[in-house]
């Protein structure tokens, strides 16, 4: 099964994570809670910092598009997934695999230039709170997300294009849950060595842009938080300080450290059971978790939530 001498298969079947039932129903049922958690806190986000005027500021504004992100990033790959542990038959046609792979590699691209661009707006208010609200100007902050979408759009296109130039003659069985590049790379009869090396320098370009943006951003505020606290006598005073950007940091070490391991590094070092482990943390339990990551520990959000529930629910 899955043999096929076609230089273009019309469909390819998704192996999963396991052949075992019984495993695939705990899978099912796991994947699905953490699906609509990631629904609901990331659609939450969104609602909440849209309604609440006190949230209408730069950073809440980014915070809005990553929570878009992550809910359309979970959705592209989770609902194909659920399904697939649900069936015998694990089939995605030719043109939902490579759609999938698009829409994969084009919301993670967008997310690290977005991450970039929320280390900026923390440089500014940190750096330089005086010049803060007319150096990050609602026209800026648009134009910082648009520009992040559109080299998303870009480095994803220029993915599958070079993807597409593959031929699939000996299998059309992919050792993945989902349509990942490395996985289909491998399927491929065709000499993929041009094309594994273009996306290798469109991905380390965008993971490398992204990492000296947040670097070079939180170097200078490290700098500049050690400058006012070396004042600072109490232990908590610094604490609070530190704290602005935990959240923001401890989002990009988890988002970056994964997508590193998985695509900056040579192909001889592919390992298909340690990758999947991989790709289960940060294409399924990272989205989950950015919400609280991010949002539900601040307490602009937190007030804003009893809020907008103590309307709904509270008695007039």
């Amino acid at each position: 099964m899955g043999r096929r001498n076609n230089t273009q298969v019309p469909d390819f079947i998704l192996l999963g994570l396991t052949d075992s039932e019984e495993v695939q129903r705990v899978l099912f049922v796991l994947f699905l809670l953490i699906y609509l958690v990631t629904m609901l806190g990331n659609a939450g986000m969104i609602l909440i910092i849209r309604l609440d005027l006190q949230l209408h500021t730069p950073m809440y504004f980014f915070l809005s598009h990553l929570s878009f992100l992550d809910l359309n990033y979970s959705t592209v790959i989770l609902p194909k997934t659920l399904e697939n542990l649900l069936t015998s038959t694990k089939y995605i046609s030719y043109v939902s695999c490579f759609t999938q792979m698009y829409f994969f590699v084009f919301l993670g691209a967008t997310e690290c230039f977005l991450l970039s661009s929320m280390a900026y707006d923390r440089y500014v208010a940190i750096c330089n709170p005086l010049h803060y609200p007319v150096v990050m100007s609602t026209r800026f902050c648009g134009s910082l997300v648009f520009a992040s979408y559109s080299i998303g759009f870009a480095d994803s296109f220029v993915n599958v294009l070079c993807m597409s130039r593959l031929n699939f003659c000996d299998s059309n069985v992919i050792h993945h849950f989902f349509c990942d590049t490395s996985p289909v790379l491998a399927l491929s009869c065709t000499d993929t060595n041009d094309i594994e090396i273009m996306i290798f320098i469109v991905a380390g370009s965008t993971l490398m842009v992204s990492l000296i943006t947040i670097s070079v951003s939180y170097v200078s505020i490290l700098l500049t938080i050690l400058k006012i606290t070396s004042t600072m006598h109490s232990a908590e005073g610094r604490r609070k300080v530190f704290s602005t950007c935990g959240s923001h940091l401890t989002g990009v070490s988890v988002y970056h450290g994964t997508i590193l391991f998985m695509y900056v590094r040579p192909s001889s070092s592919y390992t298909l059971d340690h990758d999947m482990i991989v790709s289960i943390f940060y294409t399924i339990v990272i989205p989950m978790l950015n919400p609280i990551i991010y949002s539900l520990r601040n307490k602009d959000v937190k007030e804003a939530m009893k809020k907008m529930f103590g309307k709904i629910w509270l008695p007039k």
